[in-house]
């Protein structure tokens, strides 16, 4: 995420092809269903020999460059990259003039093996006690393969703080992907990650669980090369845990680690929730993978277990906005919740809840599986707005304590295209 006039991301782990038309079915009491259809890029990984993929030329040079907010409240990062040859130097140099270092962090280094896959050498530095808002430049690597990025830290915590932030979702290495970050790029944004904090969300693919292969330990590739200041928030797993940034405090919840009364998911969430200071940081927003509101046939009701366990915490707590991936379309909620069920002839059906956060799926990255374009029929009551099309991203503009914007953009013929956007009222304030 990132600030006003600079955008950050996430990523969140989080096709038709046919002739180009655009328009909207209006189902009942319902929303909208987008019946947008577009020729597509092939749903396939981008070659390696493409050069947005190319290897950083030097001797050992620093690849892979990454980096995350490293503290509770923005004063902090973590900048990850690897080195393929051997394990050279962890340390970070970096300032607040170009080209003038003045002040070193010294970090660690690792790699591991996965099967017969030896990963390269995975470095990770902390570099604290920066100051809010201000530009830091750094250099990684040494001699002439030294690599020299920025970053931009965010604003202090403050309830009136504006602030614009990214959301990406099963983004994906296929040319859909390239489309969204070059449409990311046209909105302000830096696709490169080297260049602001990313918050990562774990999904399905980085479970990596393979006994057949004799590896057994979910999650292993991932945590090895993402980095959470879990710690920061007293979590107890780098796979869960909370930011507060700028008037936002951020919630990352991990759909595929137990998350059940007293797991230590649940147990820390209940505990998260009651920190929350909404008079300092007057928007609260949820990160998870599998959503919990979802009317497309892919991954139907596949989230309801956490939705049974979490969703009253939501409304109790006012949640604004939930983000989720894993299903390969765009959909947007109303404010709804199931936490008192109403039966009509037997059956359960959410209801409107001013107290309840948006929820918005936005698996639309570009994930080489494809889209998920078979939605359910009819339109549920409490689904606003729905498309199965590659995403060219979400923004998010924080304007004040009370009041957001909201745009999701298509990816259209080289351009994006705004397509979905509403604004969102704080129900706190």
């Amino acid at each position: 995420m990132a600030g006003v006039t600079r955008m950050e991301s996430m990523w969140l782990q989080f096709i038709l092809t046919c002739f180009v038309f655009s328009s909207y079915l209006r189902n009942g009491n319902a929303g909208i269903t987008s019946t947008f259809i577009r020729s597509e890029y092939p749903s396939v990984d981008i070659p390696l020999e493409n050069k947005v993929l190319a290897v950083p030329k030097g001797h050992n040079a620093p690849q892979q460059v990454h980096i995350t907010q490293g503290d509770y409240d923005g004063r902090a990062v973590i900048i990850s990259w690897v080195t393929a040859d051997e394990p050279g130097t962890s340390k970070v140099q970096y300032g607040t003039s170009e080209k003038n270092f003045e002040f070193t962090a010294e970090g660690t280094v690792t790699n591991y093996t996965f099967y017969e896959y030896k990963s390269g050498y995975i470095h990770h530095c902390h570099v604290d006690g920066l100051e809010h808002d201000t530009k830091y430049y750094y250099k990684i690597g040494s001699g002439d393969s030294s690599r020299e990025f920025w970053f931009i830290t965010p604003p202090k915590i403050n309830p009136d703080a504006s602030y614009k932030f990214g959301i990406i979702g099963d983004l994906g290495q296929t040319f859909n992907s390239l489309s969204t970050l070059e449409h990311y790029m046209q909105s302000g944004g830096q696709a490169s990650t080297a260049y602001q904090s990313w918050i990562w969300s774990a999904g399905n693919h980085e479970i990596d669980y393979m006994p057949y292969m004799g590896e057994v330990t979910p999650f292993k590739n991932y945590l090895q090369r993402y980095a959470t200041p879990y710690y920061a928030s007293k979590s107890s797993n780098p796979l869960w845990y909370a930011i507060r940034r700028a008037s936002a405090h951020i919630i990352v919840l991990s759909s595929y680690s137990p998350f059940v009364k007293y797991t230590p998911q649940w147990m820390w969430l209940q505990e998260e929730l009651k920190r929350v200071d909404r008079e300092k940081t007057p928007w609260l927003i949820v990160l998870m993978h599998v959503p919990i509101y979802n009317s497309n046939e892919a991954h139907y009701m596949e989230g309801e277990s956490m939705r049974a366990v979490y969703e009253s915490w939501f409304v109790h707590y006012k949640v604004d906005v939930v983000f989720a991936g894993h299903v390969h379309a765009y959909e947007r909620s109303y404010r709804i919740s199931n936490i008192h069920y109403n039966v009509t002839s037997g059956e359960q059906y959410p209801i409107p809840d001013k107290s309840a956060p948006v929820y918005i799926t936005v698996g639309d990255g570009g994930n080489q599986e494809g889209l998920a374009g078979r939605f359910r029929d009819p339109q549920p009551d409490y689904s606003a707005f729905r498309e199965a099309s590659y995403g060219a991203f979400d923004t998010g503009e924080i304007q004040n304590r009370t009041h957001a914007l909201y745009h999701w953009n298509r990816n259209d013929d080289g351009k994006k295209m705004a397509t979905d956007a509403f604004v969102l009222h704080n129900q706190y304030w």
